[in-house]
């Protein structure tokens, strides 16, 4: 088993991952920029390292300083989480080329799947359903030929991209070449990468993915799926499993063929393939080699610490879990608690004043925040994921409902009313999951009319 892991991320899932590492009786090293000297699960680690100023290219980004405190610091392994590092296949290769386990997958795997056409190219080989698309890089002089192929809408989309960026719909022949150039200049900028592809413009898919684990040597489970689906501008604000209202016969098929797709690849660790769902098909559209924000409601169902799998698995000690040992448990939900303002979703950092954490059954509460932590200006505004489970989708809804009322959080705005008052309050989400465009095109808007009037 692991020694002792260094801890490359900062918030509530270097907390969670603190906890897993003391659960297994692992040694733990936290990093810290110089604005985070506060952070919660500093006070948990085994030893902490300030590896830089508050700017996440100086510290949390800065990989020479984070391989060198895992030097002093007699680490063994290094976990990524998510975001910042997590999905940086040179970072994990200079961890591997420098004498330490990385808690993931293999570099390889990590830089197939960062390539959009190239993961698409392998699922298609791995028999995976993908989205009609090319299958290739598209530039100014293919972009025609490929669309003609594809058909009108569709979509152009950074090769190395992800948060909706370097994306471009295209709905008429006369407007493609202006939307390839200016996807290729989105995704130079913002990936360093102009490589662009493109493929059909689904009208109302949902957001559905698969959570799996492997031990790198061809043995892979799934641990059934997500529904991911309310989303405002591409990022996850509600995911909730397994996803609602899935044919039995086309959820059964798409379980195996992920499992099927990571013993070919002798896939490493956890991982989340990630589809479009429209018509009783599924599209896939990326892989993400990493652990996601919204594990908990699969670890809410499944009774799984998949946190604790991707320790068990680095260290050696392979996966001690078989498909048949997995069943699915009731519903989760999890809600995303972003410390910005409602209105207008501007970030909202400073001090909490008053702080009161929800409880009761079925509750789970994923935060690195307390009253008087002050909330930096430098990171992602995420501050705390609320977690409800209950025997049905009803259920869980009306717990839900119940820990926002209670959740108190003072001195900085969030999006709670969000949640409370609009999300969990609709009728039509309450009795089905609803698509990707739900939130935007109908709450959102909702929302922005009520603002109207009572102004």
């Amino acid at each position: 088993m692991l020694q002792k892991v260094l801890i490359a991320n900062r918030g509530e899932i270097a907390l969670r991952i603190t906890r897993a590492c003391k659960t297994l009786g692992i040694k733990t090293v936290g990093i810290y920029s110089d604005a985070d000297k506060d952070l919660m699960h500093l006070r948990f680690v085994d030893e902490a390292v300030c590896i830089g100023p508050g700017a996440s290219s100086e510290s949390y980004l800065n990989i020479p300083a984070i391989i060198t405190a895992a030097e002093i610091t007699g680490a063994d392994a290094i976990h990524p989480g998510y975001g910042f590092l997590s999905e940086n296949a040179e970072f994990a290769e200079i961890v591997e080329n420098s004498g330490f386990i990385f808690i993931g997958p293999r570099p390889e795997h990590i830089r197939l799947m960062g390539n959009k056409v190239s993961a698409i190219t392998a699922m298609r080989k791995a028999g995976v359903p993908t989205v009609p698309g090319s299958a290739h890089a598209v530039t100014t002089n293919n972009a025609l030929a490929e669309a003609k192929e594809i058909g009108f809408p569709l979509i152009v989309k950074a090769a190395s991209g992800g948060g909706g960026r370097g994306m471009r719909i295209v709905e008429r022949v006369d407007t493609l070449l202006e939307s390839v150039q200016a996807a290729q200049r989105d995704a130079e900028m913002w990936f360093g990468d102009d490589t662009v592809y493109m493929e059909r413009f689904l009208q109302k898919p949902r957001h559905v993915e698969v959570q799996i684990l492997a031990d790198g040597n061809g043995h892979a489970i799934h641990l059934f799926d997500r529904d991911c689906s309310l989303q405002r501008r591409h990022q996850k604000v509600l995911e909730e499993a397994p996803a609602p209202g899935l044919p039995e016969q086309a959820r059964a098929d798409i379980l195996e063929a992920c499992v099927n797709a990571c013993k070919m690849m002798q896939y490493r660790g956890a991982g989340t393939f990630e589809f479009l769902f429209e018509d009783d098909e599924f599209f896939f559209i990326e892989m993400n080699t990493r652990v996601q924000v919204e594990h908990p409601v699969t670890e809410m169902v499944t009774g799984i610490d998949i946190i604790e799998q991707q320790l068990r698995i680095a260290g050696g000690l392979g996966l001690d879990i078989e498909q048949a040992d997995v069943e699915c448990h009731g519903h989760a939900m999890e809600c995303r608690i972003n410390a910005e303002d409602p209105a207008n979703f501007m970030p909202s950092p400073g001090k909490i004043e008053h702080y009161y954490a929800p409880g009761g059954a079925g509750i789970r509460l994923d935060s690195h925040i307390y009253q008087g932590y002050s909330i930096p200006p430098y990171y992602d505004s995420m501050i705390a994921k609320l977690i409800a489970h209950g025997k049905d989708r009803k259920t869980c809804i009306a717990r839900m409902k119940q820990a926002l009322e209670e959740m108190i959080l003072t001195g900085i705005k969030t999006n709670i009313p969000l949640h409370k008052d609009l999300i969990l309050q609709d009728e039509n989400f309450c009795a089905q999951a609803m698509d990707i465009h739900y939130l935007e095109k109908h709450l959102l808007q909702k929302l922005e009319g009520q603002q109207k009037e009572a102004s």
